[in-house]
């Protein structure tokens, strides 16, 4: 029996696990279970950096939304498969297009996670300074 059948990762299954960008709702789920906080001047910087790119994606989607039509090709069998071709791989699963969808529907989330982070971190600092100040205080 091999490694993998005996129900063991090997090194490229690892990797590509430990790659796979988190949804929004799985960072969120990782704020609420306490396993990501942030302070607040990096998860603004975070949340800055995000919000850019939702910005970029709305102003320029109706440009996006192109890849998404048919070309107007020549008639031609080849441009027709050209033009086909094009419109599957900009709309596939894998597809620029759908990427991009997916980047508008998950971003917000990372922002409302990362602002979640933000405040449990502040929580945490403020509880830990009282806890520090009463044994200086003691």
């Amino acid at each position: 029996m091999s490694e993998q059948q005996a129900g063991t990762e090997t090194a490229e299954e690892t990797v590509r696990a430990s790659t796979r960008m988190l949804s929004g709702a799985e960072l969120k789920q990782l704020v609420d279970n306490g396993g990501f906080r942030v302070d607040e001047t990096t998860g603004d910087r975070m949340i800055k950096a995000l919000e850019d790119m939702i910005d970029a994606l709305n102003a320029r989607w109706a440009t996006l939304e192109k890849l998404g039509a048919h070309p107007p090709l020549s008639t031609t069998p080849t441009a027709q498969w050209v033009a086909q071709h094009t419109v599957r791989t900009a709309s596939d699963d894998r597809g620029l297009l759908t990427q991009l969808q997916r980047a508008r529907e998950e971003l917000p989330q990372y922002v409302e996670a990362i602002r979640e982070a933000k405040r449990r971190y502040a929580d945490t600092e403020s509880s830990t300074r009282g806890t520090l100040d009463r044994f200086t205080t003691s």
